[in-house]
């Protein structure tokens, strides 16, 4: 919804003759079923309400990822690049999910009032949180100034951002929100992965066990899988991280629903909470507009990754 904070604002005003409660701004994201069972899963479950801040998690990432490139959306995706077209829309809305208070109720002004105190409560992106990539070629994959669809051979649009995000709250102070998406990567996928301190004061025989984990697939094959330490059987003693696994595909019969097919269907029914408010798009806006223009004005190259790989070694 625009390019920066100053085209938002004018498309906003331009649709002010409408009012607000008539608009339905949508994001496709937020009608992603596990996207939509974030609240669930944190305000109806004692367990995670317990740990969900700063005392036991260490950091929290939403990745989004693609095995494939741009392809022949390449007139499009080169006047925008994957912040603007996946990070500060669709990822920010799950991470704002992830890092709410528990609303009044699930009526859209109230899940809308609390996502936005958590993005007034992030400070702007910096150079210094923020990695961008562009893929080059492997093998019989192009790169991305190969691409028929690139017009401009020395284009610094980039394909790859992971971008740290800060939320000054009595909650979060300190936890890294880790935002990362690419395109030509290892594989396709869209996630949050929740990592959790290490047991403090642990016995000498647990000091090697690894981090507990919280893992929401979103898409493909959605799944909800929680890593945990567990005894391996038979007469020695051996601890190995598992998956306790909720994959949706094997317990629920029935086919999830599209995205858009719910979303369209709450507009008819005159819902608005999984839609996103104009004060919401300022908010986001605000976090992302400076570096998208300083990368802009410096002319900051993005640093080259290799086509099917992880992304830039700096994002690591």
């Amino acid at each position: 919804f625009g390019r920066d904070t100053g085209s938002c604002a004018a498309l906003v005003k331009e649709l002010s003759l409408i009012r607000e409660e008539e608009v339905y701004r949508i994001d496709h994201y937020l009608g992603k079923e596990l996207v939509m069972n974030l609240l669930v899963l944190r305000f109806a479950n004692v367990a995670f309400q317990a740990i969900w801040n700063r005392q036991y998690i260490k950091s929290v990432q939403v990745i989004f990822k693609e095995d494939f490139g741009i392809a022949a959306r390449g007139g499009y995706f080169d006047q925008y690049g994957i912040i603007r077209d996946v990070m500060q829309n669709h990822l920010l809305q799950v991470m704002a999910l992830v890092a709410m208070e528990q609303p009044l109720s699930f009526e859209a002004e109230h899940i809308r009032a609390e996502k936005l105190k958590v993005l007034h409560s992030c400070a702007p992106v910096t150079l210094n949180d923020l990695v961008v990539g562009q893929y080059t070629a492997a093998g019989d994959k192009l790169g991305y100034l190969e691409e028929a669809s690139i017009t401009n051979k020395e284009s610094r649009t980039e394909t790859f951002a992971a971008a740290v995000l800060h939320v000054h709250n009595p909650r979060w102070d300190g936890v890294p929100f880790v935002l990362k998406a690419g395109k030509a990567l290892t594989d396709r996928k869209a996630e949050v992965r929740i990592q959790f301190h290490r047991v403090p004061g642990v016995v000498s025989a647990l000091k090697n066990c690894a981090s507990n984990e919280l893992v929401v697939r979103l898409q493909p094959e959605e799944t909800i899988y929680w890593k945990v330490q567990n005894k391996v059987p038979g007469l020695g003693f051996e601890v190995q991280q598992m998956r306790m696994d909720l994959m949706y595909a094997s317990r629920y019969e029935k086919k999830l629903p599209e995205a858009y097919e719910r979303l369209l269907l709450e507009v008819l029914a005159g819902n608005q909470s999984n839609f996103v408010s104009a004060v919401e798009l300022e908010a986001s806006w605000q976090i992302f507009t400076p570096i998208l223009h300083q990368l802009e004005e410096q002319e900051v190259v993005p640093e080259a990754y290799t086509y099917g790989s992880r992304g830039p070694a700096a994002a690591d």
